[in-house]
């Protein structure tokens, strides 16, 4: 029996076809392989191809029902659709793929099923294996904190601002999740209580004490902190190969940012999704050439619209402005590559949660720019609770990212929140010693000893005593 219990981990990974969820779960898949156990990701034949194989990690690959939703062959990810309506069809061809991963699953039972909370239904399929059943949404635990508080004592539907109720720390937020956001989120989030445990992209420390005991005493759940799930790459090639191929030469990249000081480069992402109107980009554009500071700046292409003339959003004379003070990237960047050179000194994000933890773990202060989804929960972690970015100042809380924002930020304020944190004030100096602070605690937590690499050894003893007392 005690050969059993040391025997390896046999693990089946469930990514949600959306790049935010399979990227840090694949990761956190390669943090078991490192540990000597068995991962099998299960995902569709589009998906598979930014996943790397190994010894210890396979993938099963599934056929995506394309035809059946409406979808050309081979958009099989979030990432591949720019509106709405498209994105509903992934998430539909998503929930088609119940019957296939099921029966494979059956037919090649794990002792542990991990997947993401969009697939609600893994719960029923662990019963009836009787096997335990982990689940990731790649929200923080201070989050996933505040949509329970949300879900159990409701905001009046008049109101124009909330404080998160019976919380740790006097949260308020000055907008409000939108009804059929809550609607969406809320069932998979009460299934997902139901699991083992929750697993985390993130660290303890991030979260902190207070919102740990919060969570244990208000929900009796288990949840395991093992990120930052970005540092299990740790050479440049890794870096540069997270996600999709980069359209930028990662030499070129590292070689413009190596010719800059230290703390100078502005980086501005909105991650994957968001696609903002051009009158919101001209004013960004305005605001970065205002600052005086020098930039990469990521704008995502425009899937169908390759050829739209981004003179619309430049102001006149930009490029050749800022030639060679900044750069601009349309497509795919090597996000943890670049947050992670010395020349980075501030980081305009969405808060989605993914390039959150990334800057953190990279030291790099933030200027936060919530638009949808968990993003307004997660800016109050940065700003209000660890005070390692600040705001920019943002009250129009979005669906989804497909929805064209309606509210204009103007350059100003733009330009005020870089400069909170890039200009040589107090403020901004002690911003940036509290985001190395951490920075060093999040790179500390996965090495050996530190919490995180603690907290994988403690899940895999649980899986094994779990396997160990169940019934031959």
């Amino acid at each position: 029996m005690e050969v059993m219990k040391d025997r390896a981990l046999k693990l089946h990974f469930i990514p949600y076809l959306a790049a935010g969820h399979m990227i840090p779960l694949c990761d956190i898949a390669q943090f078991f392989v490192a540990r000597g156990h068995q991962v099998t990701i299960i995902t569709t034949h589009s998906n598979a191809k930014i996943l790397q194989q190994s010894n210890n990690l396979r993938v099963h690959t599934l056929e995506f029902p394309s035809k059946e939703v409406g979808l050309p062959d081979g958009v099989e990810n979030l990432a591949a659709v720019t509106d709405i309506e498209d994105s509903y069809r992934i998430y539909m061809g998503s929930s088609l793929l119940r019957e296939s991963i099921s029966s494979f699953v059956e037919g090649d039972p794990p002792d542990c099923i991990v997947a993401d909370f969009l697939y609600p239904w893994v719960h029923e399929l662990a019963n009836k294996l009787g096997i335990p059943r982990l689940v990731f949404n790649g929200f923080p635990l201070f989050t996933i904190c505040a949509m329970e508080a949300v879900k159990r004592h409701p905001i009046p539907i008049d109101a124009e601002s909330f404080i998160i109720p019976e919380f740790p720390h006097h949260i308020a937020i000055n907008s409000l999740p939108p009804k059929e956001l809550r609607e969406f989120l809320d069932p998979p989030l009460t299934v997902a209580l139901k699991s083992n445990g929750f697993i985390i992209n993130s660290f303890a420390e991030l979260d902190g004490d207070d919102y740990l005991r919060h969570y244990e005493k208000t929900t009796g759940h288990k949840a395991w902190h093992l990120g930052p799930a970005s540092l299990v790459r740790t050479t440049a090639l890794e870096k540069a190969e997270r996600g999709e191929k980069s359209v930028l030469s990662i030499h070129d990249c590292l070689s413009w940012l190596d010719s800059k000081p230290l703390n100078s480069v502005l980086y501005i992402s909105f991650g994957t999704l968001c696609y903002f109107p051009d009158k919101q980009l001209y004013e960004i554009a305005c605001a970065i050439e205002a600052s005086g500071r020098e930039f990469i700046w990521v704008v995502p292409e425009k899937k169908g619209k390759e050829d739209d003339d981004e003179k619309k959003w430049l102001p006149k004379g930009f490029e050749e402005r800022n030639e060679k003070k900044g750069m601009i990237i349309k497509g795919w960047a090597p996000q943890v590559l670049i947050l992670g050179h010395p020349a980075v000194g501030a980081f305009l994000t969405h808060c989605g949660w993914n390039s959150t933890v990334e800057s953190v773990s990279a030291g790099v202060p933030m200027i936060t720019w919530p638009i949808h989804s968990d993003q307004f929960y997660n800016e109050k972690l940065i700003t209000r609770v660890r005070q390692i970015g600040v705001e920019v100042g943002v009250d129009e809380w979005n669906l989804s990212a497909f929805f064209e924002t309606q509210k204009l930020v103007p350059r100003d304020r733009i330009e005020n929140a870089v400069r909170r944190v890039m200009d040589d004030s107090d403020e901004a100096q002690q911003i940036r010693r509290r985001a190395q602070a951490v920075g060093k605690i999040a790179r500390q937590a996965v090495q050996e000893g530190g919490s995180s690499y603690n907290n994988l050894t403690a899940l895999i003893d649980y899986l094994k005593d779990l396997r160990y007392s169940k019934p031959l």
